[in-house]
């Protein structure tokens, strides 16, 4: 089982990489096939076609979440591991993931009636960020004034902002400079208790 994973991954990693790359249009089956190593068989075993990739970013998005946990220093306050984990995603997408096609999935996400796979609250993301939080209210870093779940909300909910409005000027700054400068300001609330 281990093996299908890893085969299901290399697919998912190399289909991302060359959209970044190529762009989603002009990237075949046989270019992610080639890619990741496999054959057609094994491709269309995961994957009934190429489209269906768009459903794995959050996939993507979850395995740079875990290698950023890996790397993070553990000594860092919670207020200070939520903000590392916002720069270093915001860079990751801003130099990895191909903003039309961003920008295009953000949309169907709007228009489409079953529930996001970027919104599944048993994401590796969701899971961290709710860690981080209640770390930080049992080490009195982050305020106690509202839930675990309504912080880990309203946390996700700036990220979005953040990267909607990237989307909405096409890419026209840094995704990741501007996280740094404006994710304090949003989350400031957190730390001195302001959130009422």
């Amino acid at each position: 089982m281990a093996e299908q994973i890893n085969t299901k991954d290399k697919i998912v990693n190399a289909a991302w990489e060359l959209f970044h790359k190529k762009g989603f249009e002009d990237t075949t089956v046989e270019d992610i096939i080639a890619a990741a190593k496999t054959s057609k068989g094994t491709f269309y075993y995961y994957f009934d076609r190429k489209d269906a990739l768009l459903d794995t970013l959050s996939t993507i998005l979850d395995h740079e979440y875990e290698k950023l946990e890996k790397k993070m220093n553990p000594d860092l306050n919670s207020y200070d591991k939520l903000l590392y984990m916002n720069y270093e995603m915001h860079l990751f997408i801003e130099e990895q993931i191909d903003i039309d096609l961003l920008s295009s999935l953000y949309s169907t996400q709007l228009l489409s009636k079953g529930q996001s796979g970027l919104l599944d609250q048993n994401r590796v993301y969701y899971k961290l960020i709710t860690d981080i939080i209640e770390e930080g209210q049992k080490n009195g870093q982050i305020t106690k004034n509202k839930s675990v779940r309504e912080i880990t909300k309203y946390y996700t909910l700036c990220e979005r902002a953040i990267v909607s409005d990237w989307c909405l000027n096409r890419g026209n700054y840094s995704l990741a400079k501007y996280s740094k400068e404006y994710m304090p300001v949003m989350l400031q609330a957190l730390k001195d208790n302001e959130m009422q």
